[in-house]
C-alpha cells in the first residue's frame, strides 16, 4: 500500500509538474519547488551580522590555478559601496538579477541623491522574481541571493531571498549544501554584539565544519565584508587571500581539539 502511494505522488507530481503555472491538488507549485532544490546543491554560502558590519562568505566550486582570479567571480558581487550579496545556484540566473540590483540601486542614487534603502532593493528584486513563477512560459530563477549591507534608517542588514520571491531578514543564515548544519551551528554560537572579526571566525568554523573539502582554503573561498571605514564612510571590502588562508588555518585546529577532547 504504502509503495501504490508513493507512485500515486510521483504521477501526481508529473501530472503538475510540467508548468510553473499550474497549481497541484495540495496547493504546491512544483517547478519552484525544484527550483529551491537546485540551491541545496550549491555550493556552502554563509552571512552574519556583526555589531560593527556584515559577513558573506561562499564556497567556488569551480576552482583552478589557470583561473585568473583578478577577472572570475562566483559567489560574491558588489552591488553598490554599501551592499554587497553572495549567491547559491545558477550563476548565469544570478547574474541577470545582480545587474537588475545595480541598476536599480545606480537608479535611485541618480533619482533621489542617496543611497537605495537596503530592504527596498531587495523588495524590488524579489517582485521580480515572484513574476517568474505566475506566467506562463518563463521558469523560476534558479538562485537564492544573502544581500548585506547599511542604510542610516537601519544600520546593518542581512536578507535571505529564494526562488519563489520571498524574502526575509536574518542575524545569521547559511544557504546551498549542508545549509542545515551550518544554521544549528550558529544557532549555538551566534550572540548579539560580535565584533567583526569574531563574526568572521565564526563564518571560518561553519564553513569549516560543513564543506566537503579537507583544507578549505583562499582558493575555494571568497570572503567580504561591509563595515565603517577609519573616514567613517560604509564601505564594502573582500578579504585578501592571506587574510581567508588565516582565518581557516585558525579555525581547523578548534575542530581537530573538540574531536579530541570528544
Amino acid at each position: 500500500r504504502a509503495a501504490s502511494g508513493c507512485l500515486l505522488a510521483r504521477t501526481m507530481a508529473r501530472r503538475y509538474d510540467s508548468r510553473t503555472t499550474t497549481f497541484s491538488p495540495e496547493g504546491r507549485l512544483y517547478q519552484v519547488e525544484y527550483a529551491m532544490e537546485a540551491i541545496n546543491l550549491a555550493g556552502a554560502t554563509v552571512g552574519m551580522l556583526a555589531a560593527d558590519g556584515v559577513v558573506l562568505a561562499g564556497e567556488k566550486k569551480t576552482t583552478s590555478k589557470l583561473l585568473d582570479q583578478g577577472k572570475q567571480h562566483e559567489k560574491l558581487f558588489q552591488i553598490d559601496d554599501g551592499m554587497f550579496c553572495a549567491v547559491a545556484g545558477i550563476t548565469s540566473d544570478a547574474n541577470i538579477l545582480i545587474n537588475k540590483l545595480r541598476v536599480s540601486a545606480a537608479q535611485h542614487v541618480y533619482t533621489y541623491g542617496e543611497s537605495m534603502p537596503v530592504e527596498q532593493l531587495v523588495t524590488a528584486i524579489c517582485d521580480v522574481k515572484q513574476g517568474y513563477t505566475q506566467f506562463g512560459g518563463l521558469r523560476p530563477f534558479g538562485v537564492s541571493f544573502l544581500v548585506a549591507g547599511h542604510d542610516p534608517a537601519h544600520g546593518f542588514q542581512l536578507y535571505h531571498t529564494d526562488p519563489s520571491g520571498n524574502f526575509s531578514g536574518w542575524k545569521a543564515y547559511a544557504i546551498g549544501i549542508n545549509n542545515n548544519t551550518a544554521q544549528q551551528i550558529m544557532r549555538q554560537d551566534w550572540k548579539e554584539g560580535l565584533s567583526l572579526q569574531e563574526t568572521l571566525e565564526l563564518t571560518a568554523k561553519v564553513l569549516t565544519k560543513t564543506m566537503d573539502a579537507a583544507n578549505p582554503n583562499s582558493e575555494k573561498l571568497e570572503f567580504g565584508v561591509v563595515e565603517v571605514a577609519e573616514s567613517g564612510k560604509v564601505r564594502f571590502r573582500v578579504l585578501r587571500d592571506e587574510e581567508v588562508d588565516k582565518l581557516m588555518a585558525d579555525a581547523a585546529p578548534k575542530d581537530s581539539d573538540e574531536q579530541e577532547t570528544a
